[in-house]
């Protein structure tokens, strides 16, 4: 294979307030035809800024030194009018955050054919049917009326996948790929994936994927390169790179991947039943757009029943927009249910007072996904550790008390005045762990707690959940979308689609004999770090994007022998003990398949 990109001894330097910071130190890797290559790391590690540097996209406050050559041409340092000529149409980019690539107030038809008739000079009718075909390719259905829609009216896997559009409808040569698939739900990644496979298949594209997910490497890359601080460690064979690592990093992001067998069993025992909760509903009015627009309902938790135990995990998973945190934020009384009620200790919770609830939050606590988020940036970590207990028990706040929970997740009692901007985000997670555990509660929600850290910050988070719940026999509702991290924490597994249960089974069970078709698909979309079985591998993938949960038919997308009655809710059927399945047509399901 003859060699695309050159790089070579390329170093980047920013030029801060406190100083020179080196972000990129003698990087050199050679990319060749229809080739991918993985560049894999953690957050920091320069991975980004490695070819943002090459293509001449640095900020204004970066200087790059050293090699680039595309096909023998120099091009670091190239007047930007050779650059532009080269970027989007040779070589294009798939950013992480489709939202922030695509303009806002520009239909996605103009931004797919703009590049076309920068590029190629070919006429708007050519131009507009070339479009029209590459919404087909990235299976974007109804390809004529998306090219008129805005992509505020697209969800986030559509528009990843017109990002791709963009970046393949001049047929370039090189698409460099940045975390394309990080802020997505497992079918939509697995979808994702497919699509840069047949990229590189049919079309003879070649690939930089970047990632810090070593499962999206393994399936993708015949190449890898392993970056840590702004410099390259290991380089490799994607086999090579997988199955016999030579540098420590490079083995300790992979032993930070849940190995399917070797998954650890839950670390405690259930005891007896802490919450009950009996046919939640909540319900939100969406008036349709226009002065005389219809207002509509729609169902986020539409009928969830299940009970909680001392000392159990319930896994909680499903796709964006299955009703994940509204159910959990309904159980907790922090949004108004439209049917339903919830049981904590026997005591039902709409009949208590607002004062009560507030005594009672002491018993159940949540973590959130963005620490930033839910953390005063103007208060120290101390300050915002001792809230909770300072509101809801009076008296008993300390430094002492703060000190103690900051050790007992892993921070230093030093840091008591620092703020959040100066934690990384493993450390602000555990802010947000200590936050939560300082008053004691009985019962932990954690939204999303761990899928937005490094694989290595999220195996320590994921561990010292376990040893707190072992140590304080403390009930966890556990939410997430990766169900690789919920195995390893889950006693039960409820999964949830357009917020109806699906399927609820314990988790052993749920792993070795998935029923429902959505839940196969669910654990089908999983990735393993693992090449050669992922090269093997057959997915179960299901077609589009999900239904609108306003639509009274979306839930019966696996069940279209009741279409004809679009009031009809699935019924939950025991199929084994304590393993309840929802209803659902296997021709239905075969038919969503690919």
């Amino acid at each position: 294979m003859s060699a695309l990109l050159e790089i070579s001894h390329l170093d980047v330097h920013f030029a801060t307030p406190d100083g020179d910071v080196h972000a990129l130190k003698d990087a050199s890797l050679t990319i060749n035809e229809a080739e991918c290559l993985g560049v894999v790391g953690e957050s920091g590690s320069g991975k980004s800024q490695l070819f943002l540097a090459a293509f001449g996209l640095l900020a204004g406050n970066g200087r790059a030194t050293g090699s680039v050559r595309y096909r023998g041409e120099e091009i670091l340092g190239a007047p930007a009018r050779r650059l532009n000529a080269l970027r989007g149409g040779a070589v294009t980019m798939i950013f992480q955050d489709p939202l922030t690539s695509l303009t806002p107030h520009m239909r996605i038809g103009e931004q797919i054919i703009e590049a076309l008739t920068h590029h190629q000079k070919i006429s708007r009718d050519d131009a507009v049917k070339r479009a029209r075909e590459m919404l087909d390719y990235v299976r974007i259905p109804e390809s004529a009326r998306r090219l008129r829609q805005y992509p505020h009216e697209l969800s986030g896997g559509m528009r990843q996948r017109v990002m791709i559009a963009m970046a393949t409808i001049t047929g370039p040569d090189l698409i460099i790929a940045d975390e394309p698939t990080t802020a997505l739900d497992v079918t939509v990644q697995a979808q994702i994936l497919e699509i840069l496979r047949a990229l590189k298949t049919d079309k003879k594209t070649a690939i930089a994927m970047v990632s810090h997910d070593m499962g999206v490497i393994a399936g993708l890359a015949d190449r890898v390169q392993v970056m840590r601080h702004g410099a390259i460690v290991e380089t490799g064979t994607a086999d090579e790179i997988f199955y016999a690592p030579r540098h420590a990093y490079t083995r300790m992001l992979l032993d930070a991947l849940p190995k399917a067998d070797e998954v650890p069993a839950p670390a405690t025992e259930v005891g007896a039943p802490l919450l009950t909760v009996e046919d939640v509903k909540v319900s939100f009015p969406v008036k349709d757009k226009g002065l005389f627009g219809k207002t509509r309902t729609l169902r986020a938790v539409d009928g969830i029943s299940f009970t909680l135990h001392q000392g159990e995990t319930l896994g909680i998973v499903g796709e964006s927009g299955c009703g994940k945190s509204t159910l959990a934020r309904a159980v907790l009384q922090l949004l108004p249910k439209t049917g339903g009620r919830v049981v904590w200790l026997g005591r039902d919770l709409d009949a208590a007072t607002q004062s009560d609830i507030r005594k009672l939050r002491k018993d159940f606590q949540i973590v959130f996904q963005d620490p930033l988020a839910s953390l005063d940036p103007r208060m120290p970590i101390g300050v915002s550790i001792a809230e909770p207990l300072k509101t809801l028990e009076p008296g008993r706040a300390g430094k002492d008390k703060v000190r103690a929970i900051m050790q007992r997740v892993g921070l230093d009692p030093a840091w008591i005045n620092r703020y959040p901007h100066e934690l990384s985000g493993g450390q602000n997670q555990r802010v947000g762990l200590a936050r939560a555990m300082i008053v004691g509660p009985q019962m932990l929600v954690c939204d999303e707690a761990v899928s937005a850290l490094d694989v290595s910050i999220q195996a320590q988070i994921v561990a010292l959940i376990r040893d707190l719940q072992a140590e304080t026999r403390l009930s966890l509702m556990f939410i997430s979308h990766d169900l690789s991290v919920v195995r390893r924490l889950s006693h039960r597994v409820m999964v949830l689609y357009l917020g109806r249960i699906v399927e609820l089974a314990p988790s052993a069970a749920l792993y070795a004999d998935p029923r429902h078709p959505y839940t196969r698909a669910l654990l089908s979309a999983v990735l393993s770090p693992d090449p050669r079985a992922e090269r093997a591998r057959k997915r179960e993938l299901l077609t589009g994007d999900l239904p609108s949960p306003l639509d009274p038919r979306a839930q019966l997308t696996f069940l279209k022998s009741r279409l004809g009655e679009p009031d009809y809710r699935p019924r939950l059927i025991e199929v084994a003990p304590q393993h309840f399945v929802a209803e659902h047509d296997e021709a239905a399901a075969a038919a969503s398949r690919s």
